[in-house]
């Protein structure tokens, strides 16, 4: 099928008639549409609380354990009488 064949296919299915629709489609998409964003707004707000209750509970344990500081060496024993 070259590129003129192409177009008047084209032109052809351009120019018919559309086909008639259910008369309930606005109606059931406005519905999905509004259970979509509900279903949307409810995850973020879901993962927003899971973000803060991680920032809470990384904020308690580094407040309790204190991972910046070091450790006291056991390596080597401690030097008397220098």
């Amino acid at each position: 099928m070259n590129r003129v064949e192409r177009e008047a296919a084209a032109r052809r299915i351009m120019e018919r008639t559309p086909p008639p629709l259910p008369p309930d489609l606005y109606g059931e998409a406005l519905r999905r549409g509004g259970r979509l964003l509900r279903r949307r707004r409810r995850v973020r707000r879901l993962l927003w609380l899971l973000l803060c209750a991680a920032a809470v509970a990384f904020t308690v344990w580094a407040a309790t354990v204190h991972p910046w500081a070091q450790p006291p060496s056991t390596t080597t024993p401690p030097v008397d009488g220098w």
